[in-house]
């Protein structure tokens, strides 16, 4: 059977693209897998030069069964081009791994998804695989592999079947978290502020796609699985990114297996959720984003008063003259 297709996500980026490349290219199903790159157009003209740099980068790009390149002459941005692309891929093949322009992966990356994608493709919990795994303290309380129900969106497959369920609209996704029972869940028990993060899309104040995702498979009560051993490296949290800010918080060495044992035990690793769990809750960012929230709030209140003052205080001048 031919290895799945594999969608790669490309910027402005031209070397982290090409280490991307690189690494891809290393991995022994490199050779007989598809591999379509989606080059995103320029934002503006200032982003010209390192786009062309990028699409000169996967002009040159062998090493694979075959290359695509889809060219974007404007600038759609990456929740829609990654919508776009999973959803032709994986409706043509009926399975797609999904990369972006920086990530490095381990030698067996293809090889693992590869694995994952044909053994579950059946199991209608298990909405996706991810082939990055957070550095959790302690990776020794792991299993081989393991299911979780958050998914990572760093180097990760879906099949058709799973993608047929994602929602876009975050306003509807949002109203079947009305519980706050179920919104705590979400946020993987108050450690991450992913609610937060679907509200924020849906007041059209932050582009994202991999939450709407994660709530697309939560309302499904649907599974990842993820490796024991990160198989994918983030090279881009050196500030280059258009999501990203400079940051070591994710770093992991990459795994060397090349064998994995795959569970038909369904559910998910209590063992896994808190370990992760508690990585999350080292990261701070759950209290975090609650005091900018609060700042924010304070701010517009403040404005608002403002507002209402300083056309009080014209009207007194204006009787005073």
């Amino acid at each position: 059977m031919a290895p799945a297709p594999i969608a790669l996500f490309a910027y402005n980026r031209p070397a982290h693209l090409t280490r991307t490349l690189q690494a891809l290219r290393a991995n022994p199903l490199a050779q007989e897998s598809r591999l379509y790159i989606y080059s995103d157009g320029p934002k503006t003209p200032h982003d010209e030069p390192a786009v062309s740099q990028v699409r000169q980068v996967i002009g040159r790009t062998d090493g694979f069964a075959e290359v695509t390149l889809r060219e974007q002459p404007s600038n759609i941005g990456l929740g829609r081009s990654i919508i776009d692309g999973v959803t032709e891929l994986s409706a043509r093949y009926g399975s797609v791994i999904v990369l972006e322009d920086d990530l490095v992966v381990a030698p067996g990356f293809l090889t693992f998804m590869n694995q994952a994608l044909e053994h579950y493709k059946h199991a209608s919990r298990v909405m996706t695989v991810s082939g990055y795994l957070f550095p959790v303290e302690h990776p020794e309380h792991l299993a081989s592999t393991f299911l979780f129900s958050v998914p990572a969106s760093w180097g990760w497959g879906t099949w058709h079947r799973a993608w047929k369920q994602f929602e876009p609209d975050s306003t509807k996704l949002l109203a079947g978290l009305n519980a706050r029972v179920d919104q705590e869940l979400f946020d993987v028990d108050g450690a991450y502020p992913y609610f937060k993060q679907l509200k924020l899309h849906a007041d059209g104040k932050l582009d994202v796609w991999g939450v709407r995702w994660y709530a697309s498979m939560f309302s499904a009560k649907g599974l990842c699985l993820y490796p024991g051993e990160s198989l994918v490296q983030n090279i881009g949290m050196d500030g280059s990114g258009m999501h990203c800010n400079r940051s070591s918080q994710f770093d992991v060495c990459l795994s060397e297996s090349a064998i994995w044992n795959f569970s038909d035990h369904i559910e998910e690793s209590l063992a896994a959720r808190n370990e992760i769990r508690s990585f999350f809750l080292r990261l701070g960012v759950y209290q975090h984003g609650s005091r900018i929230a609060e700042l924010t709030s304070r701010l517009r209140r403040v404005a608002g008063r403002m507002k209402r003052t300083v056309p009080s205080a014209m009207k007194q001048d204006k009787s005073k003259g």
